[in-house]
């Protein structure tokens, strides 16, 4: 009797858990014009191989990318300058961008998982969506997350696009209207 209701309480909170089997950004929706906080899940090594390596390509509208530190792994922060300098968040000047954000140590192992934390600066206009290409590097080999659908449609958070699956999809965050 026991057996059987641990089963059913398993089967009605499985919708509930998230089943990732590659690199997403969760939680996947963010307020236009907002700071919002976002952590990149890694589910899986590279084959058999850990993963000691995490980049993410930050795209362009995003005014201000932090990563969160995280121990054992060392933070870079890549910036690319700009053409002339833009108005950013507290109406500072900016001439460059952060282009890229890595952690690098570990390593994460096959058979775990973990969440790299990123706080980022929403561009204003609601109803698009981001996408931030990942490379993740493992002690042997290496995986790219970095396809982006090529239809205005857009994707799922699954990385399903219309008219198919993509094998390697870009983690992808939605851009909402303010309330």
């Amino acid at each position: 009797m026991m057996r059987h209701l641990a089963f059913a309480l398993a089967c009605a909170c499985a919708p509930l858990a998230p089943a990732y089997a590659h690199v997403v950004a969760h939680p996947a929706e963010g307020t236009a014009g907002s700071y919002f906080q976002t952590e990149f899940v890694v589910p899986h090594g590279c084959g058999d191989s850990p993963t000691v390596v995490l980049r993410v390509h930050i795209p362009d509208g995003v005014l201000s990318a932090k990563p969160q530190v995280k121990p054992g792994w060392a933070v870079s922060i890549r910036t690319r300058n700009l053409d002339k300098p833009i108005k950013g968040p507290e109406g500072k000047m900016l001439d460059q961008l952060v282009d890229e954000v890595e952690w690098r140590g570990g390593p994460l192992p096959v058979d775990q998982f973990d969440t790299f934390g990123l706080m980022v600066k929403l561009p204003d206009t609601p109803g698009q969506t981001l996408y931030f290409p990942v490379e993740q590097e493992c002690l042997e080999g290496s995986s790219q997350w970095t396809e982006i659908p090529a239809t205005s449609g857009g994707m799922d958070m699954g990385g399903h696009a219309h008219g198919g699956t993509m094998k390697h999809p870009a983690p992808a965050i939605r851009i909402l209207p303010a309330p």
